[in-house]
């Protein structure tokens, strides 16, 4: 009965200690994601190059493209993704791969003129090297 009861007290530690690791993944991950908002939004691209996978893909609702037009793009002001107002979140990590999805309303500067969409958000990263890589960003602009 004590071996039974030890067991099951052993098993329910690893399974708390399991989910407590999980969840500060998934923690890591969204404020990694919040903190990527904000680099955008400061146009700071040195930071988001180290952020960026190289092979990194990016949807928009014009076109799709890869990591060094993306830069681009923010440098030069093409879009400046002024305020990202997230309103909901959601991890799953699998593996070393983190997929997040926001729910944001983003205010953006885009040809020079100010826009705001409301977009589910698909952001997929990798763990490399004991980083976190930013593999897939991914617009998805929604009715309302």
């Amino acid at each position: 009965m004590k071996t039974s009861i030890l067991g099951l007290f052993f098993i329910s530690l690893c399974i708390n200690s399991s989910f407590a690791q999980n969840s500060a993944t998934e923690q890591e991950i969204i404020d990694l994601s919040k903190e990527k908002w904000q680099w955008m939004a400061d146009k700071n691209a040195d930071t988001l190059t180290v952020l960026f996978h190289e092979k990194a893909m990016f949807v928009h609702m014009g076109g799709a493209w890869g990591k060094e037009p993306e830069l681009n793009v923010i440098k030069s002001g093409g879009i400046w993704y002024k305020k990202a107002d997230i309103h909901e979140v959601s991890v799953n990590i699998i593996d070393n791969t983190a997929i997040l999805l926001n729910r944001i309303t983003l205010l953006a500067e885009v040809g020079g003129n100010e826009v705001t969409n409301p977009f589910e958000v698909t952001e997929v990263y990798v763990k490399q090297e004991g980083n976190w890589k930013l593999v897939s960003l991914s617009f998805t602009r929604l009715l309302h």
